[in-house]
């Protein structure tokens, strides 16, 4: 039995953001799989990186230059339009990730998946099942190909029944994807100041 990528979306970029703090980008990771306040059973580390993915995602979500980028997309998706271009930026980041680290991506995923390993034993339920496959089939380090997006939406289309057509959405890119590429590198300018700020202001909470 294989799974696919399809839970996937912006991981790669809440990661970074995490700044290497090994159980921040833990807790930042597995963020989506831990609902409101069940996030303080978890130690003061793994919460400020739940806190820290949450503003990272209302940020996005408020944001122009993100809400322009939905508007690139056909009316079509509908509310998956979000999701796409969380996968479209993801894959951005990975293509031109030597502009943000001197590590090479792929030494970089395979340190995150040493951390992974590590902490395998907090991890939710949904996210340990997962963690097998991405770390054998090395999902983060596919972002940085057409290739590996496509299987993505692929995998995500199917999740939704077909009804989102999300496999689709990979001649948009294609056919602008220059402006995709424009959008997601003014976007992450700003997101990486304020993630750096709101970890900050995080942080004033657990004094």
């Amino acid at each position: 039995m294989t799974v696919e990528p399809e839970g996937l979306m912006n991981y790669l970029a809440h990661i970074y953001l995490s700044k290497n703090d090994e159980l921040i980008s833990i807790g930042n990771f597995m963020a989506d799989h831990v609902k409101g306040n069940k996030y303080k059973a978890f130690s003061i580390d793994l919460q400020k990186g739940i806190l820290l993915h949450r503003q990272i995602d209302s940020f996005t979500d408020a944001h122009e230059i993100v809400r322009n980028s939905k508007r690139r997309l056909d009316d079509d998706y509908g509310l998956y339009r979000g999701i796409i271009v969380d996968i479209f930026y993801d894959h951005m980041l990975a293509k031109n990730w030597h502009l943000y680290s001197e590590k090479p991506l792929g030494d970089y995923t395979q340190a995150f998946y040493g951390k992974l390993k590590r902490h395998y034993e907090v991890l939710p339920e949904k996210i340990k099942y997962m963690t097998k496959y991405l770390i054998k089939e090395d999902w983060l380090l596919s972002y940085a190909e057409i290739g590996g997006i496509q299987k993505v939406l692929e995998g995500m289309n199917r999740r939704t029944g077909g009804l989102s057509n999300m496999n689709l959405a990979i001649k948009d890119l294609e056919e602008n994807y220059k402006e995709f590429e424009n959008d997601f590198t003014l976007f992450f300018d700003e997101l990486q100041e304020f993630s750096h700020q709101k970890l900050l202001d995080i942080d004033q909470l657990f004094i």
